[in-house]
């Protein structure tokens, strides 16, 4: 806690001029006046007088991390920590250089106080240049500005602008602590605020790619404000077929890189160079990669630069959040793209198609590590689905249970014989069902053979499947948030190669015995579950989904506003 002013112990020429210094007033005042109060005075003031927290502002704008500043200001008993010796504030510009930069990681500059600083900058050097002391009011309103920035920048850098624990479509995300002030006392004192600032952001390449593709649609974006709609073409265009939006669509893929610019850019024939130009743009974008340009492609085909730019910068801010330290070896699964990735040393070993919860039953974002196998699992089916989906089926048919290898369990021990043929399903609800379902190993077990566990608060794994034809389909949003995956035995075998006793042979068989059996991985595994609706593949090629879930929706409304527009470009209409 922090000792506060009261009001009562202060002379009304004291209260008067502490007002008029908080609303930013200080010309208003006499000079013998400004001078009364040192700007450690004035920054004491803004953080211990009983009503700071409602009203402190500083240049007109509002402090954002004022409990952290406050706590920063106290260690160092108020007094100025940018201003220097000579009040030139030598450092200030350092951080001006990289709020400027902010853009890159697809932060928006003008959140970050500049044009408060700039001018305040401005007015304190043209006094000292007309040798006239320094304002303190102004020297205070700077040096907490400038605090303000650094802690809010740098929180925003390491661990994004949004607490996506409030984001209730997220779920769940870890975010590394770190003390900012201390960072930024220590940055001050080795005169390293850019170096610290750059340094914060993620260095994986999965965030690095992502952050030179924002700036090559940003220059798309300021090359074509404007990007027309080009009307879905009934019958869906096919090889061979001429169409007068054919000339539309080859300069559009040109632009975007699919295509490659030719003489024939006007011609109304859909031919193999466009075909194959297409399939490109449909892979990159999750789309069946047929070369039919379907409603869907010609959705995705009228998608702007402009809007292509803030999901790029909407991916970033998920990758600050929980994509700083994944590990030397890890699995990654981008929910978005139904897809598994082994990731050995920053190289892609494995890869594999997923089907993730679909919509109302989300598969979660979070990591945990991986540490044991269940080889042959029993499903403990969960309550809601077992009376919601299998309740049903039991009513209709009384065999279903012996059909689909199904026990009923009472406080955990299995009902059997009589007592399972007295239970009348007809009178079982959800507010009125005593019982577990769990079906035992086999063949009709919706986990399949194997069952890779993380342990977490959602009870959500990795497993197999019964159901391969699911792996076919392009969009695979079909679970109930579990992920099941395609390659199994193959992944087993890859995590626990360095297990003394679970050989290949010996998983192999294990399996043909059918008998539930634990297998301990001899070191955990990270697993990560992220939401990626934007990123840069191994190849360099930008990659878009759909957002099966609306997380983008949710996350857009909820960051800051759009950065300054990239430089450049002579903005002629697009394609």
């Amino acid at each position: 806690m922090f000792t506060r002013l009261t009001p009562m112990t202060l002379s009304l020429l004291m209260c008067t001029l502490l007002a008029l210094v908080l609303f930013s007033m200080p010309q208003l005042l006499p000079a013998e006046e400004q001078q009364a109060l040192t700007a450690a005075d004035l920054i004491k003031e803004r953080f211990t007088s009983e009503d700071a927290r409602s009203w402190v502002t500083t240049g007109g704008d509002s402090v954002y991390s004022y409990d952290m500043a406050a706590v920063f200001y106290q260690k160092r008993d108020f007094q100025p920590a940018w201003a220097g010796s000579d009040s030139r504030f030598a450092q200030a510009d350092d951080l001006l250089s990289a709020i400027r930069q902010a853009h890159e990681e697809g932060l928006p500059p003008e959140y970050y106080h500049i044009k408060a600083i700039e001018a305040l900058l401005a007015a304190l050097r043209t006094r000292q240049e007309n040798n006239l002391i320094p304002d303190p009011a102004m020297v205070a309103d700077l040096d907490v500005l400038l605090t303000d920035t650094f802690l809010l920048l740098s929180c925003h850098l390491s661990n994004g602008c949004i607490n996506p624990i409030m984001l209730k479509a997220e779920w769940f995300a870890h975010n590394e602590k770190m003390d900012v002030t201390a960072v930024l006392e220590k940055s001050l004192a080795e005169n390293r605020i850019k170096e610290t600032l750059s340094d914060l952001p993620p260095k994986e390449k999965l965030y690095t790619r992502l952050r030179q593709a924002l700036v090559r649609y940003r220059q798309l974006a300021a090359q074509y404000p404007e990007w027309p709609e080009i009307p879905f073409a009934r019958p869906p265009l096919k090889t061979d077929m001429r169409d007068k939006w054919i000339p539309a669509i080859r300069q559009r893929l040109a632009v975007l890189g699919d295509l490659p610019a030719g003489e024939n850019m006007g011609d109304q024939l859909y031919d193999t160079a466009l075909a194959r130009a297409v399939i490109s743009f449909q892979k990159r974008h999750g789309l069946e990669a047929d070369g039919v340009i379907g409603a869907q492609t010609f959705s995705a085909i009228n998608v702007s630069p402009a809007k292509r730019v803030r999901q790029i910068e909407i991916n970033l801010e998920r990758l600050r959040w929980s994509f700083r330290n994944p590990g030397k070896r890890y699995l990654l699964v981008n929910i978005a793209n139904f897809t598994l990735e082994v990731i050995e040393e920053g190289e892609t070993v494995m890869t594999m198609p997923v089907v993730v919860g679909k919509p109302f039953w989300d598969t979660p974002v979070f990591s945990r590590k991986m540490s044991y196998l269940v080889l042959n699992p029993p499903w403990n089916i969960p309550r809601s689905i077992a009376v919601e989906e299998i309740l049903p089926k039991v009513r209709r048919d009384r065999h279903y249970l012996l059909k689909n290898n199904i026990k009923v369990l009472q406080n955990g021990n299995p009902i059997d014989g009589n007592k399972l043929q007295s239970i009348e399903w007809s009178r079982l609800s959800i507010d009125n069902f005593p019982y577990q379902l769990r079906q035992d190993p086999g063949p009709l077990n919706p986990l399949g053979r194997i069952k890779f566990m993380f342990p977490n608060q959602f009870d959500v794994y990795l497993h197999d499947s019964p159901n391969k034809g699911l792996f076919q389909r392009n969009v695979r949003a079909f679970s109930h948030g579990c992920i099941r995956i395609e390659k199994p035995v193959e992944l087993a075998i890859y995590l626990l190669r360095d297990s003394k006793k679970w050989t290949s042979e010996q998983i192999l068989a294990a399996l043909k015995e059918g008998k539930e059996q634990i297998a301990n991985l001899p070191q955990p595994v990270p697993v990560h579950l992220l939401y990626l609706t934007a990123w840069v593949d191994d190849n360099n090629i930008p990659q878009f989904r759909n957002d099966i879930y609306g997380r983008d929706t949710m996350l857009d409304e909820s960051l800051p506003g759009n950065p300054l527009p990239a430089e450049g470009g002579n903005n002629p209409k697009a394609p």
